[in-house]
Parts: structure tokens; C-alpha cells; sequence
């Protein structure tokens, strides 16, 4: 990286669509040594509870995620940025959207699996809030790998966590 610091960029985020699927393959490939491929997207897409977005800048997708929605928690699945927006505000934006979507009483949760190997992404979901909570042994069918699972848990703002809980308003949530 150069000594100049690179200017963060506002991005768009929005639902994945068929047509990004060239620029989310090439950011997949470019990031992952044992990357997935367009069979695994569409196969992980088709699954009702699986979500896919993109990061847009300048109307090009500048990063992606895939994640599942559980009863409780969050799963992401795959998560990447393009190398030349990296460190530039575009993964803390997308995770700041899956924050987003918490709550006390429905999903508190996020949870991730990241590779022994994978400093980078063990850095930046710790600078997110993330921490590491187990260690899942062998766990890629790849490499005889470990994975860290990380979590981020939901904190209530405090006017929230001040306001009552009845039982109608959670079992409708």
C-alpha cells in the first residue's frame, strides 16, 4: 500500500441480482485461493433463508455478501470486497447494514467462520465488534484448516433497553 491513505467511498447496498454475477465471481476470485463458484452462489441463493447484496459505487459492485437468516442469528456465508476498495469504508458499511437488521427480539446475533490462515478478516470483523467465540477443527473440506467462529452480538441502544418488552409486541416481531 502506498503512503498516501486511501479516501473512504460512500457505497449503495442493495440486492443481488442475476447481472452481478460477473463482477461478484471476479471479486471472489481475486480474493479467495479456493474461491466459489457461480454453481455455489446459485445453489446457495435458490435456499429461501439465504440473502445476497452488493456494495455498488459508481455502478459497479465493489463487494458482496451472502448470508443466511436463522431464528436467532444472522450467518454470513461469504463476504468480500474488491481489492482496490479495500480498507476504504466498504466492508464496515455492508456490516453496518447487517447490524442493522438486529434486534432484541427477533435476530440478536451475527456469525461468521474465518479461516486460521485469514488475518486480515480476523482484524477487520474484531475491529467490527466481532469476537472470536470457538474454534471449529478441520472444518474445510479444502485444507485440513481450522475456522474461527466469530460473533457479534446486539447491544440495545440505551433509550431501548429502557423501553418495556410486552408480549404482544414480541411475539409479533
Amino acid at each position: 500500500m502506498s503512503s498516501v491513505q486511501k479516501q473512504d467511498i460512500r457505497v449503495h447496498i442493495r440486492w443481488m441480482i442475476r447481472r452481478d454475477m460477473p463482477e461478484v465471481l471476479a471479486i471472489e476470485t481475486r480474493n479467495f485461493e479456493f474461491p466459489w463458484s457461480e454453481e455455489d452462489f446459485i445453489n446457495c441463493l435458490r435456499q429461501r433463508n439465504c440473502i445476497g447484496m452488493v456494495a455498488e459505487h459508481d455502478e459497479r459492485v465493489v463487494g458482496f455478501m451472502i448470508y443466511e437468516l436463522n431464528k436467532t442469528r444472522i450467518r454470513v456465508l461469504n463476504f468480500a470486497v474488491a481489492d482496490r476498495y479495500q480498507r476504504r469504508g466498504v466492508g464496515s458499511q455492508m456490516i453496518a447494514k447487517l447490524i442493522s437488521k438486529l434486534s432484541a427480539q427477533r435476530r440478536s446475533r451475527i456469525t461468521l467462520e474465518v479461516r486460521e490462515t485469514n488475518l486480515p478478516a480476523q482484524l477487520f470483523f474484531r475491529a467490527m465488534g466481532f469476537r472470536a467465540v470457538s474454534v471449529l477443527r478441520d472444518y474445510y473440506a479444502d485444507t485440513p484448516e481450522d475456522a474461527y467462529v466469530m460473533q457479534y452480538r446486539y447491544r440495545p441502544e440505551s433509550q431501548e433497553a429502557s423501553l418495556p418488552v410486552n408480549r404482544i409486541t414480541r411475539k409479533a416481531g
